[in-house]
This record gives C-alpha cells, sequence and structure tokens, in this order.
C-alpha cells in the first residue's frame, strides 16, 4: 500500500501549501496515482491548482466527521499515494482527534510519514513536540524552509532536544528551497501546477522553477520511501 503524506506545521505562513504542491509534483513525475485530501477549507490554494490533475477531496479536520472521512478516503484509494495538506488551524483537532488515524493505520496498511514545515520561530518546534506526542506513530522529518534564512539561522530548532528526538526515531531535518517570489506568484494566483508552470512561464521565470524543482527533487528523495 501506497504511504500517507501529511504536510504539517501547525500554523500559518510557514509555507505548507508550497510544500503540498511540490510533494505532489515530485511524486507525480514519478509516476504515481495522488489522492490530495485539502484540509485548508477556507483558502484551498492546492486544491485549486490541482483538482483538474489528479484526486482531490476537500475534509475539515476541525471535526471527528472529518478523520472518519479522511479514513474512509484513504480506504477507498488504495493505489494512491495521499497527500494531506493541513491547515494552520488543525493542531488542536490534531490532538484531539488524530489518534483515530493512528489506529487506523494497521487496518489501511499504510505508513503514516509527516512532513513538518518550520520557521525560525520558537512556537514551529513547541507545536512539533505537541505532534509527536499525539501522533507517535508517524515518521516525522522536519523541513527548514529557506526563505525564512539558511539553515544556520534556524538555531532554535538546531540546537532543541526535539531535532535530536526526530533524528535518533530515523526523521531527518531537511532544507525546502526557496522559490523566486514571483514565480511562486504566478503559480497562487493563476491556480497553475508546477508542470503547467515549467511549460507555460516566460522562460526567465520558467529557468527559476527549473533550478528550484530540481533542489526539491533531491530534497524529497532523502524522505520519499
Amino acid at each position: 500500500m501506497e504511504n500517507i503524506y501529511l504536510v504539517g506545521g501547525g500554523k500559518g505562513g510557514v509555507g505548507k501549501s508550497m510544500v503540498s504542491m511540490s510533494l505532489i509534483d515530485f511524486l507525480m513525475s514519478e509516476g504515481k496515482d495522488v489522492l490530495l485530501v485539502e484540509t485548508d477549507t477556507s483558502n484551498p490554494d492546492v486544491m485549486k491548482c490541482y483538482q483538474s490533475e489528479i484526486a482531490a477531496v476537500a475534509l475539515n479536520l476541525d471535526h471527528v466527521d472529518g478523520w472518519m472521512d479522511l479514513i474512509t478516503q484513504c480506504d477507498r484509494h488504495k493505489n494512491h499515494v495521499v497527500v494531506i495538506n493541513s491547515a494552520a488551524r488543525n493542531d488542536y483537532a490534531v490532538q484531539t482527534y488524530g489518534d483515530r488515524l493512528q489506529h487506523a493505520l494497521p487496518l489501511l496498511k499504510r505508513k503514516l510519514i509527516t512532513l513538518w514545515v518550520i520557521n525560525r520561530q520558537r512556537d514551529c518546534v513547541e507545536l512539533l513536540r505537541n505532534f509527536l506526542e499525539q501522533i507517535p506513530e508517524s515518521k516525522t522529518n522536519v523541513l527548514m524552509n529557506s526563505y525564512f534564512g539558511y539553515k544556520e539561522k534556524f538555531e532554535t530548532y538546531n540546537n532543541s532536544q526535539t531535532k535530536k528526538y526526530i533524528e535518533q526515531l530515523g526523521g531527518k531535518s531537511l532544507i525546502f528551497p526557496e522559490l523566486a517570489d514571483r514565480v511562486a506568484d504566478d503559480l497562487y494566483i493563476n491556480r497553475m501546477t508546477i508542470e503547467k508552470a515549467a511549460e507555460d512561464l516566460p522562460i526567465g521565470n520558467r529557468i527559476e522553477l527549473l533550478r528550484w524543482r530540481a533542489e526539491v527533487k533531491k530534497m524529497f528523495e532523502e524522505v520519499i520511501e
């Protein structure tokens, strides 16, 4: 069975949507069938970009019904890799209802792999600790979004016991490459998939996108099973 990938971060503005889009793009390039579970129902950017290309559902994980529906969708799409784009507000819901998904994993015969996206602020690490306590069955990797600076600037995370704990469990701490703002804006404003943007954008923008896409591919190759 294919894996379930949860793109989390616990707060808004850290880059979860861009990570979800790049993960979908990588999986599609590997020939995988993908199911997108869009949980940011108030601002479903990823779904708007990809709903015509892949299977996609919008679920509200603020309520237990959304978690039950998530498990059902994972079961119905047995041959699909599942990508969950989590909303910033889902932190409390994960603590309250996330055990449902954890208990379902053996029945689904799937692994849960989390890509936790952070900026340089302390609350990102605190929210990550809360997540690890609630969903211990997930293999968790941390993506330091280089939009917020070089790896060395993520001092709070780099010097934390949380980092040591994640890496002891086999998770990785990686840098998520920065994409030029105007290219990222093209994706969101025009509701474009990364593949389409690589074909249709002006050549200067395409070169930047292709550079970033290659770096993202190298990063994902370290964590995608």
